[in-house]
């Protein structure tokens, strides 16, 4: 007969298989509520599991692991934050493990259950649309997690982002102190919060300007397709027209279109982009962009998951970094 595991007994308890680690091999500093920790000991009973020795005498520790899971690892922004984040956590003798989960919420999801299964400390992590389950039932679990660069108005997280509504009414009062007839907004059709709180700081400053605004909204999953279609449609090279690009796969997506259409920058047009990328350094005339502090992000992430591994008290605190505004020779 084979013998009863861990993996048993989560699936039994509806619980993660790291929460029945925790359960079974860790005496103080628990941070799983009494009731789990009850339904996980009565299922053990049940199913007779008797615990490997060897494993439980390796387990009585943490696992000194943590893992990311970003939104899009082939996007600039998120391999450079890896790359800080995986370095904090070195100093702190964590080992970082990363996942992608391409703004899939099924992959994040699928994610959460592996890091759990890998017996991670603890998570950082980047939330898509409709990962809300996911973690809620990491915090049901009451397992470390933080967010970074994103968050979810309805999940109550400690987390770290940038002040993007500030920095986007900074980037509009810029434009506008540039007379320009025209100035374009090229942003996501998502529910992603942080990226509404960029455009809804461009919206307030654009409508107290008097200077003609136009919106464009790209899906996700579907940029290089529209783009070139929205920018034709919308672009009036006899008007003095700006164009700020509220990412940098927006950005970069758009410049390319520029370069195909041999539209001048910032002759024919003036350009803004968020996130710094090697990118912008290969098109022909420096471009304008958002410096997010990637450095300090990743520093107060790991802090932050530090904290609640070693004193589990997620008490949803945000912490709120200001990006700055390179400016380069895109605008005239």
């Amino acid at each position: 007969m084979k013998r009863a595991s861990i993996k048993d007994i989560a699936r039994i308890a509806e619980v993660s298989v790291a929460t029945v680690s925790y359960v079974l091999n860790r005496k103080e500093g628990s941070r799983i509520s009494e009731a789990t920790r009850k339904k996980v000991f009565e299922v053990a009973e049940n199913i007779n599991y008797t615990p490997n020795k060897i494993a439980r005498s390796l387990k009585m520790s943490k696992s000194k692991l943590i893992g990311l899971i970003v939104a899009d690892i082939s996007n600039d922004f998120y391999s450079n934050i890896a790359r800080n984040i995986e370095d904090e956590a070195m100093k702190l003798g964590y080992t970082l493990l990363i996942g992608s989960c391409d703004e899939n919420p099924e992959k994040f999801r699928k994610l959460t259950e592996l890091f759990s299964e890998q017996q991670v400390d603890g998570m950082i992590i980047a939330p898509v649309v409709d990962s809300d389950e996911a973690i809620n039932k990491l915090i049901r679990e009451e397992y470390p997690v933080v967010t970074i660069d994103r968050y979810l108005k309805n999940v109550s997280l400690p987390g770290v982002m940038i002040n993007n509504a500030e920095i986007s009414e900074y980037i509009c009062d810029h434009l506008v102190s540039r007379k320009f007839d025209e100035i374009i907004y090229v942003g996501y059709d998502t529910e992603l919060p942080h990226l509404l709180d960029r455009q809804d700081g461009f919206d307030r400053r654009i409508s107290e300007s008097g200077i003609s605004a136009k919106r464009i909204l790209i899906g996700i999953h579907t940029i290089a397709e529209e783009i070139p279609v929205k920018l034709k449609e919308n672009i009036d090279l006899s008007k003095r027209t700006a164009v700020y690009f509220s990412s940098n796969k927006l950005g970069i997506a758009g410049l390319r279109y520029l370069i195909d259409s041999n539209i001048k920058v910032p002759e024919d047009l003036s350009v803004v982009a968020f996130d710094e990328t090697e990118a912008y350094y290969l098109f022909p005339t420096e471009i304008s962009f958002v410096q997010q502090p990637l450095t300090d992000m990743a520093k107060e992430s790991v802090n932050l998951l530090d904290s609640q591994i070693s004193n589990y008290t997620p008490d949803g605190k945000r912490v709120t970094l200001n990006a700055r505004f390179m400016e380069r020779g895109s605008v005239e």
